[in-house]
């Protein structure tokens, strides 16, 4: 039972939309145009980049009532324009906190101090970006949810638990074909360009965009995914939302990551803890999860420190149907051997935080949820685990054995989107490896009967025979390639055997068989519409 625990959506949208974050930051004020507040408007982007403008009440009250309940609002309001709007916002669930920035403080906190999201009525413009700053710190903590996917064991409930179980093995499978996927410097280009075009404006951001394409490498990049900058705020959000095209871009540093966690993997077993704040649908999930395995779809970062942990916890008064839950996981470096975890502190920006990180994809078995002593907060007791464990072992095997050993390529990693359905992603990734191909390349006809069956399967029957035409063309003109070569070849032996007449050797082009760099693949029946 239970999949993952965040919905999972393509995660593509634009600038102006959810973006890279689910906080948005709406500032109405009937001045919020002045000139003045050009650098304020810089140095909360440097926070949230999400800043959306109002000088009115109704727009700004629509545009509110439109977010998704995932999105999360954090306001800044005019003392004037405060007590006209928050009555009528302040039930929405993705309003979270607002700010009243204000001339006179005693006035406005007449009628502020009736509402429990507002934070604070402040006068100075330096204590108001401070304390959004601060509050921001734990709402991200709070507000952004973990995505989890749990393998179900010994249950009967069939195919609901086939598809929770499919989409558990699937990650771990796209990670771990993701990782050993070579990257080029197109794909890195292409992911700068995209976060220049989602971070446009933000001068903060672009700024740190020109220092990392100058300055980043891998040894350096614990130190990137600490500090507070686009690269965590990004490489998170796709991790979590399952963004599998930006996680295909971000894939060479998700390895640098990986390759520093085993450098500096733990060298004795850790009690670490995590402090998050829930929903009581997300808490019942995983009471029923009881001694199954979960995977946690995102880096995980975890604390030594139970108290440094305990910071998190606190819920706000009006969240009726949140829960604080203390994850307290213990973990065993010898089993440990795919997905490393790491003391990251002395690599870290913020190094007194007592960091232990653990790759996305890492598995735990959820021992137990339980309330501790005092009553006040849910106790989740986990243990990691490796991918030997014996109810993971013969699937996980079975599937990484159909990716082969050694490096993988775009269409292996397009037959592992097509069995999990996601059928438009394998058609772009094998016309992406289409585009990088030499034109003799083996390959190619392969490919073409790829791209004919995936359109078969998607009803476009014109396009499906095009691509088959295209794969019999193909082999046709290598065939005649090879006759050409063979008669050459034959040409050369008959030749009279003169010192005046000897013909350049002509060395017989071999018949390639083709190669199939998913040969595990081949000749399966390949699934109509995923797990």
């Amino acid at each position: 039972m239970a999949t993952s625990i965040v919905p999972k959506d393509n995660f593509h949208a634009d600038t102006d939309d959810i973006g890279f974050e689910i906080f948005c930051l709406i500032w109405l004020d009937d001045n919020t145009t002045a000139k003045d507040n050009r650098d304020t408007e810089q140095k909360l982007r440097s926070i949230i980049n999400r800043l959306k403008k109002f000088q009115d009440v109704k727009q700004c009250q629509k545009y509110i009532a439109e977010r998704s309940q995932n999105e999360r609002v954090v306001m800044i309001v005019s003392g004037r324009l405060g007590s006209e709007i928050v009555p009528s916002i302040h039930k929405l669930r993705q309003v979270i906190s607002i700010y009243v920035y204000c001339m006179d403080k005693k006035r406005n906190k007449q009628w502020a101090d009736k509402f429990k999201k507002v934070k604070a009525v402040i006068v100075e413009l330096d204590e108001l970006i401070s304390r959004i700053q601060a509050d921001h710190k734990i709402q991200k903590m709070v507000e952004e949810p973990l995505s989890i996917n749990v393998f179900t064991i010994g249950s009967d409930s069939g195919k609901s638990t086939a598809d929770v179980n499919g989409k558990f093995v699937f990650f771990q499978l796209l990670i771990d074909c993701l990782l050993r996927l070579k990257s080029t410097d197109k794909d890195t280009n292409e992911l700068i360009k995209h976060c220049e075009k989602v971070y446009e404006g933000n001068n903060f951001e672009l700024r740190n965009l020109r220092e990392f394409k100058k300055d980043y490498s891998p040894d350096k990049v614990l130190r990137w995914y600490t500090r507070q900058s686009f690269f965590f705020k990004t490489l998170n959000t796709v991790l979590r939302t399952e963004n599998i095209h930006m996680i295909f871009l971000f894939r060479a540093f998700i390895s640098d990551i990986q390759r520093q966690l085993k450098k500096y993997q733990a060298k004795q077993s850790l009690r670490v803890y995590r402090g998050q704040v829930i929903s009581k649908r997300e808490l019942k999930a995983l009471q029923k999860c009881c001694d199954q395995f979960i995977s946690v779809n995102s880096f995980f970062s975890t604390s030594t420190d139970d108290e440094q942990a305990s910071v998190f916890l606190n819920v706000p008064d009006d969240a009726d149907n949140l829960e604080p839950v203390l994850f307290e996981i213990y973990a065993d470096p010898k089993i440990a051997t795919t997905k490393p975890f790491a003391d990251i502190s002395a690599h870290s920006e913020f190094p007194g935080e007592s960091e232990i990180l653990f790759m996305p994809g890492s598995i735990f078995r959820l021992n137990s949820v339980k309330r501790n002593s005092d009553n006040q907060v849910w106790v989740i007791q986990m243990t990691l685990c490796s991918e030997n464990e014996h109810d993971l072992k013969q699937v996980l095997t079975y599937m990484k054995q159909q990716l082969g050993s050694g490096e993988t390529n775009l269409r292996t990693l397009g037959k592992v989107l097509w069995k999990m359905g996601k059928l438009d992603l394998a058609e772009q990734y094998f016309t992406r490896l289409l585009k990088e191909l030499p034109p003799n390349d083996p390959l190619l006809s392969i490919l073409y009967e790829d791209l004919g069956e995936l359109a078969s399967q998607t009803g476009d029957y014109n396009k499906s025979i095009k691509w088959h035409q295209k794969s019999l063309a193909l082999k046709h003109q290598n065939e005649l390639s090879d006759t050409v070569n063979i008669d050459q070849r034959n040409n050369y032996i008959d030749a009279p055997k003169t010192p005046e007449h000897v013909p350049a050797p002509v060395v017989p082009k071999p018949k390639v068989k083709p190669f199939d760099a998913s040969h595990q693949f081949k000749g399966e029946q390949l699934p109509k519409s995923g797990m």
